[in-house]
């Protein structure tokens, strides 16, 4: 039988199928780095807000304590955004600047919450709790980093469930007794705070 393609031709395609191979491995490892990558997560990357706010000078500087702006930190799930009777309480007598309080003045007259812009908000299908983390001894910092030095807010950690396993793996008993035992999934023991339920919805 006649050959179709020639010997050179046979070679270009086998070249052009080792090149093509590689080239979608490539794709697919720096796919999967960038993803996993801090500016995927937005670490280091403030979010706008609808007032400059700075923790530098209110938890650096004048040294308030989390819990004045973000009151349900102990309480709650979520820990609290501050409102603008908050911020207004102070700043109607400390270093009132009409134009950059505008925002906080039509949410109060208007009786609307301030749209504070989340630098770490959580997708949907993940159950967080702040005041269990709270009374199992986590620190702001740990998870929020330096707050207090930061002039913009910006996220520290990625926050993935990666991070958020390696510290429940090292939990102490006693936070981990704040969750229900450790049972088996697919066969494997699992620690209680490594469990899936424990965080997922």
């Amino acid at each position: 039988m006649k050959q179709l393609f020639s010997p050179r031709a046979d070679r270009l395609l086998r070249g052009f199928g080792i090149i093509g191979a590689a080239a979608l491995v490539l794709a697919a490892t720096v796919g999967f780095a960038l993803s996993r990558s801090d500016g995927t997560w937005g670490v280091g990357t403030p979010a706008a807000q609808p007032i400059p706010f700075s923790h530098a000078i209110h938890a650096g500087q004048i040294g308030l304590d989390c819990r004045y702006c973000h009151a349900g930190v102990e309480q709650a799930a979520d820990a609290g955004m501050p409102t603008a009777e908050t911020c207004l309480g102070c700043h109607s007598q400390v270093w009132n600047v009409s134009a950059q309080f505008a925002p906080l003045q039509t949410a109060l007259a208007l009786g609307r919450p301030v749209t504070w812009s989340s630098v770490h908000r959580l997708p949907e299908h993940v159950r967080f709790q702040h005041a269990a983390h709270i009374g199992a001894g986590v620190t702001c910092a740990q998870c929020h980093g330096p707050v207090e030095t930061m002039a913009r807010t910006v996220k520290t950690e990625t926050q993935s469930m990666g991070w958020c396993l390696d510290c429940h793996r090292e939990a102490t008993p006693q936070s981990a007794s704040l969750v229900a035992a450790s049972h088996a999934q697919f066969g494997v023991e699992v620690p209680p705070l490594a469990n899936c339920s424990t965080c997922h919805r």
